[in-house]
């Protein structure tokens, strides 16, 4: 997807800061406590579940912190009644926004996001209007020191993944152990548990794994539109309620150092 690699470089710059920040533990347990809510504390038996505890695992989280947290989701200790919500907007220059929020409040959450939407010069709109220019993927960050593209690209697809690309910021395109040997694993949603674990099985590193909603194309913006657009996507990820933004801006690569901060 055009500009989903320089998209993914910003987003981990901002997740090394909202880390720092205690951010992501906080999202992370509302995510387990609802999947627990909804399919039961069995890990095994619910796929969400797994998927949100191994995202928690990702970004660190102590292990007596997710199993309280299932606990709560499942009943076993008290806990507040959580609202999954979705909401579709347009940021400046057009730019597609989609936010997934949890809440115990939802005229709050909404007026929230409301508000930073129109602080930035975009447009809280209807459920769908811009859902549609987005799919949902299963995305696997993988380090394949070791493996050679061949070998990361066969292991992927006989996996039954849909692609596999090589971080282009690496710096030994071998694979040998000379450089980094980063790589993007995308999955149909159906496929993202089967090919996880395939590569670790192939004894491979996987440092994040999650279920993201890819755009289908990409709007360019430059410039204080970048900026504004930045101050939109912070804006709404340090809103406590909201969970994940995705948008399809594509920032040129002369324009990514000055949002680096």
């Amino acid at each position: 997807m055009a500009g989903h690699n320089k998209w993914s470089k910003i987003k981990h710059r901002k997740a090394v800061v909202d880390k720092r920040r205690g951010k992501v533990w906080t999202k992370c347990a509302k995510a387990i406590m609802v999947a627990a809510k909804h399919g039961g504390g069995d890990p095994d038996s619910n796929l969400s579940l797994r998927y949100a505890i191994d995202e928690a695992r990702y970004a660190n989280m102590p292990r007596d912190t997710i199993e309280r947290a299932v606990k709560k989701g499942a009943g076993e200790l008290g806990g507040e009644d959580w609202e999954t919500l979705r909401y579709e907007g347009y940021g400046p220059r057009g730019v597609a926004v989609v936010v997934e929020a949890l809440t115990n409040n939802r005229t709050r959450t909404a007026t929230d996001v409301r508000n930073a939407f129109t602080k930035y010069g975009g447009n809280l709109g209807l459920a769908g209007c811009v859902g549609f220019l987005f799919e949902s993927k299963g995305v696997i960050e993988v380090d394949a020191s070791g493996k050679s593209e061949d070998e990361m690209v066969e292991l992927a697809i006989n996996a039954g993944a849909s692609d596999a690309t090589k971080s282009d910021d690496d710096d030994d395109g071998a694979g040998s152990g000379g450089g980094a040997n980063r790589w993007t694993v995308s999955t149909a949603p159906l496929d993202f548990h089967a090919v996880k674990t395939a590569i670790e099985r192939a004894g491979l590193i996987i440092s994040d794994a999650r279920i993201d909603m890819i755009p289908s194309t990409a709007v360019t913006i430059t410039g204080d539109d970048a900026r504004t657009a930045m101050k939109l996507i912070d804006t709404l990820e340090d809103n406590d309620d909201v969970q994940k933004v995705y948008c399809n801006m594509d920032i040129p690569e002369g324009d990514l150092a000055g949002l680096e901060d």
